[in-house]
């Protein structure tokens, strides 16, 4: 470890998580990395959330957006506050989780060990089944167009236990250092309120040379979609198809898109028919928009096709 520890923030990005937040900032507090910081950085709660960590955690910094700025411009206000206080390393993690004392010691020990590595992720479980994988290691096929994580709802049978590069990290525990963010810049807005901005700041980033680094002895554990219900709404259909298909319009070769188009119909078909025998009829006119949206942005006046500098 080096003689100066670097300063790291720990973001929590909240929007009316007050019954969840508590438990994240006390395990949050109990962590042993000895030099980070905690900053909540609320998108205009109306359920008394900056009240109650006012009241029950007058130490910990709070950011009043107040309004809801979607997951991109809460964190990138939040990482320009972070850096104006001397950060070296700012930790992105939502407001549902769980973590162990250790998680950032252990993110940190690889983060300090290469200056080639940028952006850093941990091994994330279910909070409700604790030892069954949500995140271990990110996965992005450009043949088939599918941002995935690897692991997904499997038994955690220390499988995926080896320290590795990784194509993206997830934005529930995303460590990123400053010195990435100073030359790829912030987390782009197109990608605005959430979903896909992880995997775009990770592409963006090995383009310019960083590693992207997956640490299974960091562990947290997530409740999984709180902010939304935990449920597939069609919202949430809607903005995975549309932002998906930006991400793959900006990184995926031409040759991509001979297989990108029929692997999408044919996954979106199996899709559709699982959840509409579950009784979930929202999700046809959902996937409907997101094509039609995605195709607008792609087709239009330049097309979101290049990342902010």
């Amino acid at each position: 470890m080096p003689a100066r520890s670097p300063l790291v923030y720990c973001v929590v990005l909240n929007y009316n998580g007050r019954a969840v937040l508590g438990e994240t900032l006390e395990t949050l507090g109990a962590m042993t990395w000895p030099n980070f910081r905690v900053v909540v950085a609320d998108n205009g709660s109306t359920d008394g959330s900056v009240a109650f960590v006012r009241e029950k955690y007058p130490k910990i910094e709070i950011i009043e957006n107040g309004e809801n700025l979607g997951v991109t411009g809460a964190r990138n206000i939040a990482m320009l506050h972070a850096i104006s206080r001397g950060a070296d390393w700012i930790h992105h993690l939502d407001n549902d989780i769980q973590v162990h004392p250790a998680l950032l010691t252990e993110l940190m020990k690889s983060a300090v060990a290469d200056e080639c590595i940028g952006i850093l992720g941990a091994k994330i479980l279910y909070h409700a089944k604790p030892d069954v994988l949500w995140y271990a290691g990110g996965r992005v096929n450009y043949w088939t167009g599918m941002i995935t994580h690897r692991g997904i709802r499997e038994p955690d049978r220390k499988q995926y236990d080896r320290e590795e590069d990784t194509d993206y990290v997830v934005g529930c525990s995303f460590l990123i250092a400053k010195r990435v963010i100073e030359k790829v810049g912030p987390f782009d807005p197109v990608f605005n309120p959430f979903y896909t901005e992880d995997s775009d700041m990770c592409a963006r980033a090995l383009r310019a040379g960083f590693r992207i680094r997956y640490v299974p002895s960091a562990v947290l554990w997530h409740r999984v979609s709180t902010s939304s219900g935990g449920v597939i709404t069609p919202k949430r259909v809607m903005l995975k198809i549309e932002y998906n298909l930006i991400y793959f319009k900006r990184y995926a070769r031409w040759y991509h898109w001979l297989a990108i188009p029929w692997c999408i119909a044919g996954l979106s078909l199996v899709y559709l028919g699982r959840e509409l025998l579950r009784g979930n009829f929202g999700v046809v006119p959902a996937l409907f928009r997101g094509f039609v949206k995605a195709a607008g942005r792609l087709l239009g006046a330049g097309g979101p096709s290049t990342p902010p500098a």
